[in-house]
């Protein structure tokens, strides 16, 4: 297997448990290739078994008695048992909780919305088996993982049958940028950071995403060969991706991401971007589910006065890949599959976008490097305000308000080269438009990549320059 990074939190807390006098039931969920049964699995080396299960995924004609015969198969092999055949999911589950009615034993069942989906007495049946026989042994440890987050909350975590039942829930996220920087192996010292940027503005934090790149090839190279060649794990990502999480709704998927591919949209714009009546369908499930999935997210924006979060919101493409994709590999797809494309379409358009997502999603790290207590912290999201007869319009990429009434106000800004004393100006108008000012102290924040010119150090107008490299350069073990 690759080297396994990151997840120390996660696998602190699944320690805990070895600790219990009791069975313990898990649930870990994360969009597709986060790491869920990497995490399971290297946490299985502490046990004197691991047994891991997964779900067949969707396709038009499986059936549920398919579904069955494959995990009966799955028992087989891990068991070294003969196979049976059946009909009832509570057969195949009191099979397996006799083979792990005693000593350290850990089950997973992976991608359980798939096995759920196929059959409604499913769930059911793991209850009862849970109750009956699973729980009976004190060093068992049941793990359920899944792709579809918003399935997994209504079918079991909200679930009366399964409640007063789940030890811990995890939800995981993309991996930090000192994590990721972890990936480059022996040649991190020796990779620049703008480097790495080119290949984690695709990538972003996804642990599967990071293991295809090879160390030793440019970022350029590690792009055409896995993105722009028709056996590249890039190039094939996407369908596969969604397809397996959305089935035949994958279209309507993904028209709501390639209407968020050039930036953020309120939910009217989203609806005329889809040449779309408004109605409640699409918030409830499409919205919900691409949320839940990892592929989007909501940014609320807030009342500085009041601290209280608007009702005013965005929806944002946060994955990178997604983007990367729609953009630049699908309107290449005929050309990569005839061999005919032999260089890398230039993506510096959704670079800025892709930065500030990376940005984003490594918040934590932010507090760290300018020292702010979390527990001080009141709200932080990028930030925006309408234009109205009483204020001007204001878009801020990210703000950080703390119950101190101060404001961070960050300017988080990709360029091939130094940025230079424009930015001050810029800023100083956001400053000037924000509503309302009284009693709140704002400290401007830059952040960059590429480095800032003289004039803007020299000025000392922003109290934190952050560059890219303090990201990827923070002490994995902090």
């Amino acid at each position: 297997m690759t080297n396994f990074f990151g997840r120390d939190n996660e696998l602190k807390k699944l320690r805990g448990l070895l600790k219990k006098d009791s069975a313990s039931l898990v649930i870990i969920k994360g969009r597709r290739r986060i790491g869920k049964s990497r995490l399971a699995l290297e946490f299985g080396k502490e046990s004197k078994k691991c047994l891991i299960f997964s779900g067949m995924p969707p396709s038009k004609n499986l059936t549920a008695q398919e579904e069955r015969d494959d995990f009966s198969n799955q028992m087989s092999r891990a068991l070294k048992i003969p196979q049976f055949k059946t009909e009832d999911w509570g057969d195949l589950l009191y099979y397996l909780s006799k083979e792990t009615k005693k000593g350290r034993i850990l089950i997973v069942l992976d991608e359980i919305n798939w096995i759920g989906s196929t059959d409604h007495t499913f769930l059911g049946k793991l209850k009862t088996a849970w109750d009956q026989f699973f729980s009976k042994n004190p060093e068992l440890i049941m793990i359920l993982c899944g792709s579809l987050s918003g399935w997994i909350e209504k079918n079991i975590l909200t679930n009366t049958g399964f409640v007063g039942r789940i030890s811990k829930t995890f939800t995981l996220q993309e991996l930090p940028l000192h994590i990721c920087n972890l990936f480059w192996k022996e040649s991190r010292d020796h990779v620049s950071p703008y480097e790495k940027f080119k290949f984690l503005s695709i990538s972003g934090g996804i642990p599967k995403y990071l293991e295809e790149m090879l160390p030793q090839k440019t970022a350029e190279e590690n792009i055409f060969n896995l993105a722009f060649q028709n056996d590249g794990f890039f190039f094939r990502e996407f369908s596969q991706l969604f397809h397996d999480l959305f089935s035949k709704k994958s279209t309507k998927y993904k028209n709501i991401l390639k209407a968020l591919s050039e930036g953020s949209k309120g939910l009217d714009a989203i609806y005329k971007a889809l040449n779309l009546k408004k109605t409640g369908y699409i918030v409830s499930e499409y919205m919900d589910d691409l949320e839940e999935g990892g592929f989007i997210q909501r940014d609320f924006t807030w009342s500085l006065g009041s601290h209280r979060k608007s009702k005013l919101s965005v929806y944002r493409l946060s994955d990178n890949y997604s983007r990367f994709y729609l953009k630049y590999i699908e309107p290449h797809i005929d050309r990569i599959k005839q061999g005919t494309l032999t260089k890398i379409p230039s993506y510096e358009s959704i670079l800025g976008l892709q930065f500030e997502n990376l940005v984003l999603n490594n918040r934590k790290s932010i507090y760290d490097l300018l020292e702010i207590d979390p527990g001080s912290i009141v709200i932080d999201n990028p930030y925006f305000q309408n234009a109205t007869k009483n204020q001007a319009g204001c878009q801020i990429d990210y703000m950080i308000q703390t119950e101190h009434e101060i404001l961070y106000l960050f300017e988080i800004k990709f360029s091939k080269k130094k940025i230079q004393a424009k930015v001050i100006q810029e800023v100083k108008e956001k400053i000037k438009n924000l509503s309302p000012q009284r009693g709140l102290s704002v400290r401007p924040v830059l952040i960059h990549v590429n480095g800032v010119g003289d004039l803007v150090r020299k000025s000392n107008y922003f109290t934190h320059i952050i560059d890219f490299s303090d990201f990827l350069s923070m002490n994995p073990n902090a």
